[in-house]
Parts: structure tokens; C-alpha cells; sequence
């Protein structure tokens, strides 16, 4: 059994490391095509071209790995039963089960391989892969940095603190604004549960204003809903924002815990935790899925139609994944 283990390992491995170089070098080719008419505009240097390509691996190695897993299976048991090697093995008095043992022990290694590496890598390189776009590309300003769970950033008149920045809606909570004389003592400051972005305007609720006279005694002022005029829009906020995806699975659900006790929603971060949890077990989903469709006694159409079948699960995969995933950040 060894023998045969090792055989249809190798196998395996040979067409695992074709498909998985072949998507690698597929999406590294439609990125290009994306971004060269950006690159060229902002006059990017091929040095910087090349950093974003080389930055970018770790995240398409970190999608496609399961349906390189599903394709592999696929063409190895497709190729196997093709030649009537699996009927071989079944009148030997070996089931499917047991012959299917090796990649199944390869895609459990593979899921736990790939948690880890979207624990350590992936994150990172989304990070920098950003920073390259944003701000050595495209030369946006990077006044923020994300510390302790919290957010900074130095505006043109204040210095801005909050605990959470929801992108799609354009709200800020938890936000402090400091408001700092030329010798940077503090002139006035500015408590709001939340600000929200409408009509071009911050709308902030449950607001307190601290304003300080000529003996520096703080003057309290407090409103429910006030319009502040600030001269940062969402987009400056972006530049320096740390989603879900930049983080890894501890870190995120360290975040979920502060924010949470803090009484904000959490939902959308929830979605995102477990999702950073299922998404690896794909990889063993994806061989139970492949095995079945894979072993065919008939001599018609072998690899190229398990390349096929692949292509189509693989699409039907990920349009179910992100519709799940929408429909979990919608909180439906």
C-alpha cells in the first residue's frame, strides 16, 4: 500500500504543481492587464511594478489554493480511471476510500497550511501590496496609523482618534477630536459616540465639546446631532484604514473582543472571523466534491473533461462563498 500511496502522491503532486503555477501566473496576468494604464499614469517605476506583482503572489496563492486542490483531484482521478487504473486497485480489493487516503491527508495538511499562512503572510503582503498602490504609486498621504485597536491620523487642523471606521457606511465610531494650539497644548476637543458622512457633510451624534478660555477652564458643551464642518472626507480615512482582511484570525478576534465590550456592532467582523476559519476546510470539502465526479470507468473524455467539471464547480463555488459571505455582512 506504501507503494501505491507514494504513486498516486506523485501523481498528485505533479499536476498540483502545474495548476497551482498556472493560476499563479493567470491572475498575475490579468492583474497586469488591470493595472498597467495605472502604473504607467502615475509614471510607476518598474522596480515598484515589480514589488506590487511579487507582493501580490501571497494573496492569490491564499484564493486559489482550494480550487487548485479541487482541480488537481480532478485531473489525477480522472486521468487514473481513464486508464483503468482504478479498476485495478478496486480488484485488489481496494475501495475509493482507501485509495483516495493520500489526498485527503494532503488537503487536511493544505488546510492547515493555508490558515497559518493567511495567519503570518497573507495579511502582510495585503498591507504592502496597498501601501505600494496607494502611497509609493499614486502618492496619497498615509497621516494615520492603526495602534492598540484604535485608529490615528493627523489631519490639517486636529488629530483624530476612533475606535472603528465602517467603510461601506461611511461612519466613524468612538471618535476624539484634538484640536492642538501652535505650541501643542490643547485648544478644544470633541467626543462623539459616532459621525456619520451624508450630503457631503459629518453628521456627529451624542456629541461633547470641550473648549478651554483664557485661564484654561474647560467649557462643556453637548449636543445629540451637530454638522461639524472637518476638512477630511471617508477617503482620507481610507488610506490609513485596517479592515478585516489585513488582519489574521487572533488579531481579528482580539479586535471583535475590545470593540464589542465597547457596545458596537460586530457583525460584519464576526462574518469575516469565521470565514477566515471555514475557508481553509474548503480544501478538504473540495476532494470529497472531486472524488466522486473524478472516478469514471470510461475511456471518453479523461483529464480535459475533469478539467471541465473543475472549472464549473470551482465558478459555482465561489459565486455561493461570496453570496453567503454578502449575505452575513448584510446581517440577513
Amino acid at each position: 500500500m506504501k507503494i501505491l500511496d507514494k504513486y498516486i502522491l506523485k501523481e498528485f503532486s505533479r499536476f498540483f504543481i502545474i495548476t497551482l503555477l498556472s493560476f499563479i501566473a493567470l491572475f498575475l496576468i490579468v492583474d497586469f492587464f488591470e493595472k498597467i494604464r495605472m502604473f504607467l499614469s502615475n509614471s510607476a517605476s518598474v522596480y515598484q511594478i515589480i514589488s506590487y506583482f511579487i507582493f501580490s503572489i501571497p494573496m492569490i496563492i491564499s484564493y486559489v489554493l482550494p480550487p487548485a486542490i479541487l482541480l488537481t483531484t480532478l485531473m489525477t482521478f480522472g486521468s487514473l480511471s481513464k486508464f483503468h487504473e482504478i479498476t485495478a486497485m478496486k480488484a485488489n480489493g481496494i475501495n475509493i476510500y482507501r485509495i483516495s487516503l493520500p489526498v485527503i491527508i494532503f488537503a487536511a495538511i493544505a488546510a492547515v497550511f493555508l490558515f497559518y499562512f493567511n495567519e503570518m503572510i497573507t495579511p502582510a503582503s495585503i498591507q504592502k501590496t496597498e501601501h505600494l498602490i496607494k502611497v509609493d504609486v499614486q502618492k496619497q498621504k498615509t497621516l494615520g496609523f492603526f495602534k492598540q485597536n484604535e485608529i490615528w491620523y493627523h489631519g490639517e487642523n486636529a488629530i483624530y482618534n476612533f475606535k472603528m471606521f465602517d467603510v461601506d457606511k461611511n461612519i466613524l465610531r468612538g471618535v476624539t477630536i484634538n484640536y492642538l494650539n501652535p505650541d501643542f497644548t490643547l485648544m478644544s476637543r470633541i467626543d462623539a459616540k459616532r459621525a456619520e458622512w451624508k450630503n457631503d457633510k459629518w453628521f456627529f451624534y451624542n456629541i461633547l465639546i470641550t473648549r478651554f478660555d483664557a485661564a484654561n477652564n474647560p467649557i462643556l458643551e453637548r449636543s445629540k446631532e451637530k454638522i461639524i464642518a472637518i476638512p477630511e472626507q471617508p477617503n482620507d480615512f481610507k488610506v490609513m484604514q485596517k479592515d478585516a482582511e489585513k488582519m489574521g484570525y487572533f488579531e481579528l478576534r482580539k479586535y471583535i473582543k475590545k470593540i464589542q465590550s465597547e457596545g458596537y456592532d460586530v457583525t460584519k467582523y464576526l462574518v469575516e472571523l469565521q470565514g477566515k476559519i471555514a475557508f481553509p476546510l474548503v480544501t478538504l470539502i473540495m476532494i470529497f466534491i472531486a472524488v466522486p465526479f473524478s472516478v469514471r470507468s470510461e475511456r471518453s473524455g479523461g483529464v480535459m473533461q475533469s478539467a471541465g467539471i473543475g472549472i464549473f464547480i470551482g465558478f459555482s463555488y465561489w459565486i455561493v462563498h461570496a453570496f453567503s459571505m454578502s449575505l452575513g455582512r448584510s446581517e440577513v
